[in-house]
């Protein structure tokens, strides 16, 4: 620890900032591209769950009553996919840009300028998405799968600014994906080896080598959109020869894959905190850095279990049902080892803690529905209905969101150098632990008794289930405030955070001081069993 004393004192005593708006336009640095993608991500957060706000508003009760069905449909696909590429990956983006470098011992991100680039073209891509409910004839209304010809022949004249807008995102998503490959590969301190990453590290860079394999993928489908729309050719008109089906083999080749894109460094984050707090090493480390990989080699076979109903051949459908199941068995053994952690750990229960336990509990509930969903003769009877609503809303926010916030909880100290309000963040978790529940869980049943998706009115049967679904969409959406509320309040001030303020912690970032100095790692620092991996 001595040299790493010394190099902390040198590191403040060179720990200059630019300042003013220059610093965040012009910024190489991790940490402050990190937090602008954090930022960023929690502003469509917000924009995207009001927009959900909006549907449950329509949805409180049976009858239109606030909107027209194709406004409807505008929230429904802009809500989808602002909180997809807007979301929940540029957050995950920002942890791994803040925490990558910090992790392996790495001064910087190894494209520091492609890093700026990978960010400013974020937001001109949401921009144009956004402004495209404002034209004429409204924004995309096709579902956030844009499925054909939904998108191509019938889709409103703002589709192109949504090509375009996707075409960006795609851009910064591969920058982005590049960067975090080429700074794990050549970056990491002398000592860290591979298998002496942290998970987090692991898990993000596996989902880097998916984003570069399925990015283009989803190009590809929305240039072929486009030119079906303006240049002549019919790769998804079946009246010019083409199949609108091709769009769904093309759209899940990307889109399946995408699903663990969004999970993966959640993975990550859970096996970071559990050890933590359990104090106990992760058990298992190189089975779960193998069940990872596993997960993101089967996640391109699988694609075609989103389309049973499209008529694929008898042996297809028991292709892609079994290779489905399949994914059971790493996710199990991740599952498997974080309870395996915890067993005889000296637990305690701070915020960041209760969400990575939350994500396992309710990650594992939304499993099980995936299982169901993936037999291909119980698919027959859930296809687009609730029932799947509720599936992916149970993976991506236990998953995405509240593995997203626990990581927050877990390193604000080290961001911010003060510790955030323990009794606020429990409120926190709990109030949002009540209606997560209460907003997504009653949506199986709704699913269930067969009340379809992506409709503004419904069926008098299904007002209950609605009514409670909306209530918590509401307690939900509010409870993020106060998550907002908790972090700029740590930001202006607080207890002073130590350099390690979780005692059970491990890693070379609890290293530095906290908060962490604007350069860190100018010297490589000597790696350890101690601070290599938890």
């Amino acid at each position: 620890m001595g040299a790493h004393a010394a190099h902390d004192h040198h590191d403040d005593h060179h720990d200059h900032k630019p300042t003013g708006i220059t610093r965040w336009l012009y910024t190489t640095n991790h940490k402050d591209i990190g937090s602008m993608y954090l930022w960023f991500a929690f502003a469509m957060f917000l924009t995207g769950g009001f927009m959900a706000l909006l549907i449950r508003a329509e949805l409180f009760q049976p009858g239109l009553q606030f909107f027209e069905p194709s406004f409807f449909n505008q929230m429904t696909t802009v809500h989808g996919l602002v909180m997809v590429f807007g979301a929940v990956m540029p957050a995950f983006t920002g942890l791994a840009n803040w925490m990558i470098p910090l992790m392996i011992g790495a001064p910087d991100m190894a494209l520091p300028r492609m890093n700026n680039w990978s960010f400013w073209i974020l937001p001109v891509a949401f921009l144009m998405l956004i402004s495209s409910l404002f034209m004429s004839g409204g924004g995309p209304n096709f579902g956030w799968t844009f499925y054909a010809p939904l998108s191509t022949t019938y889709g409103p004249p703002s589709t192109d600014f949504f090509i375009f807008s996707v075409h960006i995102m795609g851009i910064s998503s591969i920058m982005g994906a590049i960067n975090v490959i080429v700074t794990v590969f050549n970056m990491r301190a002398p000592g860290m080896t591979l298998m002496r990453m942290p998970l987090f590290v692991w898990t993000w860079l596996i989902t880097a080598f998916l984003l570069i394999m399925v990015m283009p993928v989803l190009a590809g489908a929305v240039t072929m959109m486009l030119t079906d729309r303006h240049f002549g050719t019919d790769f998804f008109n079946a009246a010019g020869g083409g199949d609108p089906v091709l769009f769904q083999h093309v759209f899940w080749f990307f889109g399946h894959p995408e699903v663990y894109i969004m999970i993966l460094p959640s993975f990550g984050i859970a096996s970071a905190i559990i050890p933590a707090f359990a104090r106990k090493p992760l058990f298992g480390y190189a089975s779960m850095v193998y069940a990872t990989a596993s997960i993101a080699f089967l996640s391109f076979v699988v694609w075609a279990h989103h389309m049973f109903t499209t008529g694929i051949p008898l042996g297809g459908e028991l292709f892609f049902m079994y290779a489905t199941m399949l994914i059971a068995v790493p996710t199990g053994v991740k599952i498997f080892n974080w309870v395996a952690t915890m067993w005889k750990g000296s637990m305690t229960f701070e915020a960041p803690m209760l969400f990575a336990i939350a994500f396992v509990v309710l990650f594992t509930i939304g499993g099980f529905s995936g299982v169901m969903l993936a037999m291909a003769p119980v698919d027959f009877q859930y296809h687009d209905t609730y029932f799947v609503v509720a599936h992916f809303h149970y993976v991506l926010f236990p998953g995405a969101i509240f593995g997203t916030i626990a990581a927050v909880y877990y390193w604000l100290p080290k961001w911010t150098g003060h510790m955030y309000s323990e009794g606020l963040a429990k409120l926190h978790f709990w109030l949002s632990m009540i209606f997560v529940n209460l907003t997504f869980f009653p949506m199986h049943f709704s699913g269930l008794a067969g009340m379809p998706r992506r409709i503004p009115d419904y069926n008098v049967m299904f007002a209950d289930f609605n009514m409670l679904s909306s209530i918590g969409a509401f307690g939900l959406g509010l409870t993020q405030l106060l998550f907002l509320w908790i972090i700029i309040k740590t930001i202006k001030g607080g207890p002073k955070a130590a350099a390690k303020p979780w005692d059970g912690a491990h890693g070379l970032e609890w290293t530095v001081p906290s908060p962490a100095p604007y350069h860190t790692f100018s010297t490589p620092p000597v790696i350890t069993d101690e601070n290599a991996h938890s």
